[in-house]
């Protein structure tokens, strides 16, 4: 695959997951990310995340968020490991850390200390709440922001407790911000000569992602409540279906699909039912609607509607984990990779790239050793790949 980030250096005081999955994104596309880890803390402390370990210093865990990187053992508390550590500055492209807010500034990783190191240096920083306010040295993980953004109140059934989505959403997306911002700071700094601090936080993305009920509420007043079968909140039917062997999700985003669902499913009567003619009328009569939709899902199983539907309709099974990665439709998409690891003879299986270039997904591998490219640095930063 064409190495689109090749030259890039990135160096990441990073651990666990938000940061290292921003960070895999470019080493995906083909930057050289190297983890500054402090050998004496035991590295990022994702090394030692169970239930499954692959040795000391190293999981299934770490190896999801650290693939295809390098990693230094450096303290940035000690003189000599400063000193080291502005030598590769010098070489780099952009310096991330995702610390809590308060630390930046005392380990020296932001702009107003490396921009006199290298005045083209990107200092990227992804914490819980930002660097500059009240709560800039609080702890802060995915699942307080699902809280307190209003999230766990916006999912589930009405009347059930509050529920968080099962993945980390918000440290995911937030990864993703943070390479966005580290690449616009990069292409900034090559235009202009000058680097500068990028910021983005689990709050602010949390927030960010209340999209179009945070505008509703903030011009209209209009709190967006949970639906029963987590409905969407305008749009019917879009919500969970019963089929005959479980659940499905059937999205009528638009007057033509609701019209193509109902000729394919054999229910053309329902496009002149003055109940369910147009959305706004499905949508006051959602409680009649579901019944009437799940009689009629319910005499083919999710994936016999999958083939019947043949795409015509947007309509998913409902899967759990297992069946999701066993879909036979990931072969077909490459979504699949197995890197060589020691540890394990047959390899380690994981998900590939989410990118494509020209077609093709990069191909990765495992994650580094703590302190596995020691030699590689040691006598300051070499001339970048």
């Amino acid at each position: 695959m064409t190495r689109l980030l090749e030259g890039i250096r990135i160096l990441s005081v990073e651990q666990y997951g938000a940061g290292p999955y921003g960070t895999q994104l470019l080493a995906d596309l083909g930057a050289e990310v190297i983890k500054i880890e402090d050998g004496q803390r035991g590295g990022d402390v994702s090394r030692a995340v169970g239930p499954y370990l692959l040795g000391e210093g190293d999981s299934d865990f770490f190896q999801t968020f650290s693939k295809g990187k390098k990693s230094i053992d450096i303290d940035l508390k000690s003189k000599e490991g400063r000193k080291l550590f502005d030598t590769l500055v010098v070489s780099s492209d952009a310096v991330v850390n995702n610390l809590r807010g308060d630390q930046p500034v005392k380990l020296g990783l932001d702009f107003a200390r490396l921009g006199a190191v290298n005045p083209k240096i990107v200092c990227a920083h992804l914490s819980a709440y930002g660097r500059n306010n009240s709560r800039a040295g609080w702890p802060g993980y995915d699942y307080l922001m699902q809280a307190e953004a209003g999230f766990m109140l916006a999912t589930g059934e009405p009347d059930g407790p509050p529920i968080r989505c099962g993945l980390s959403i918000i440290d995911f997306h937030t990864g993703s911000h943070l390479a966005t911002a580290i690449l616009a700071g990069i292409l900034g700094a090559q235009r202009s000569g000058t680097g500068c601090d990028v910021d983005v936080t689990l709050f602010d993305t949390a927030l960010h992602q209340l999209s179009y009920p945070a505008t509703w509420y903030l011009n209209r007043g209009h709190a967006t409540e949970r639906l029963p079968r987590g409905a969407h909140p305008s749009i019917a039917p879009s919500q969970l279906v019963k089929t005959k062997d479980g659940w499905g999700l059937l999205m009528c985003q638009t007057p033509k699909f609701w019209d193509l669902f109902c000729e394919l499913a054999g229910a053309q009567h329902l496009k002149t039912d003055p109940r369910f003619a147009t959305n706004p009328a499905r949508h006051k009569n959602l409680a009649q609607l579901t019944e009437v939709v799940d009689e009629i899902l319910s005499h083919r199983t999710s994936q016999e509607w999958v083939d019947h539907f043949a795409g015509q309709v947007p309509f998913a099974p409902v899967l759990d984990i297992p069946r999701a990665l066993d879909n036979p439709y990931l072969a077909e998409t490459e979504m699949l990779e197995v890197v060589a690891h020691p540890s394990k003879p047959e390899g380690l299986r994981t998900l590939a790239s989410p990118f494509r270039v020209n077609g093709k997904r990069p191909v990765t591998s495992r994650a580094p050793e703590l302190g596995e490219h020691n030699g590689e640095f040691s006598q300051g930063a070499p001339a970048k790949p």
